[in-house]
């Protein structure tokens, strides 16, 4: 059985060498081994993959014995995560389909190893897109009247299924506490890089009037305040006097739906770690 252990706790001498010890008691095999130091706020963090080849292994004993043995004395905070378990991701939409095609065209090739129980959307533009992907399409409409009963359905849906987290791919509406609480750092989404400079419908219009010489995205996860949770990825390409705005919407397309599968799979690899707002992205 192939784990990945994720670890951030007070930076101590010694972490290191009884993690590795203790796996290598364990009979397991250690393939993968990254580690960081944010020295200003003195945390270390660190993600492993383990082989466990022994066939009276057990992963709850595993567990238990190395909350008892080492996540007690480093005031760890930690998980661990079983190979072999597809993560649950549903998604989000509206009318947009440029990211959902993307990341239903990775899922397809076999390039995203996540299970897609469901998409959801306030609208019905894009009930064609699950249906030529075969994935149960939910249609959720929101008003300022219906939103928090459509949020009750949404959760409903993502607790009945045993959702583990969320990509907004290019969902136009705000998701509120009652929701991000039940998902913390478990709910992706996608950006255009200059905002909050350029907020607003029509960024792409606003950043040509500008005169801006390079446009991005990025892919966060999300938080109370509107698109300021912690960055998972990002990316820009260089526009200049020559593009049209049709051009920078067409590339800023590009680079949202890029930027939000790199960010998708940190995310199900398990090589993202949330503290402080911040992310740890390890290699």
């Amino acid at each position: 059985m192939k784990t990945t252990i994720l670890i951030h706790c007070p930076d101590k001498s010694g972490i290191i060498s009884d993690v590795t010890n203790f796996i290598h008691e364990s009979n397991g095999n250690i393939i993968y081994l990254d580690q960081h130091v944010d020295k200003e706020v003195g945390v270390f963090f660190m993600r492993l993959e383990s082989d466990f080849d022994a066939p009276n292994f057990s992963i709850v004993n595993f567990r238990n014995g190395f909350g008892e043995n080492l996540g007690t004395k480093y005031e760890m905070k930690w998980r661990i995560y079983s190979s072999g378990i597809k993560p649950k991701m549903a998604l989000f939409v509206s009318k947009y389909n440029h990211c959902l095609y993307d990341l239903l065209s990775r899922f397809n090739s076999g390039e995203l190893e996540v299970e897609i129980p469901f998409i959801i959307s306030n609208h019905n533009d894009l009930q064609y897109v699950a249906e030529q992907f075969n994935i149960p399409f939910y249609h959720i409409p929101v008003t300022k009247t219906t939103k928090k009963e459509a949020e009750n359905q949404q959760l409903k849906l993502l607790k009945d299924h045993k959702v583990d987290f969320v990509v907004l791919a290019r969902y136009m509406q705000i998701v509120t506490k009652k929701i991000i609480d039940c998902y913390p750092n478990k709910i992706i989404n996608i950006h255009h890089s200059f905002l909050p400079a350029f907020a607003g419908a029509k960024p792409y219009h606003a950043a040509f009037e500008r005169g801006v010489k390079i446009i991005g995205a990025t892919c966060h996860y999300v938080t109370e305040e509107l698109d300021a949770g912690p960055i998972i990825e990002q990316d820009v390409t260089a526009v200049s006097h020559s593009h049209s705005i049709k051009d920078f919407i067409a590339k800023g397309r590009d680079l949202e739906k890029i930027v939000l599968s790199r960010g998708v799979k940190l995310h199900i690899r398990r090589k993202t770690m949330v503290y402080n707002n911040k992310t740890v992205i390890f290699s």
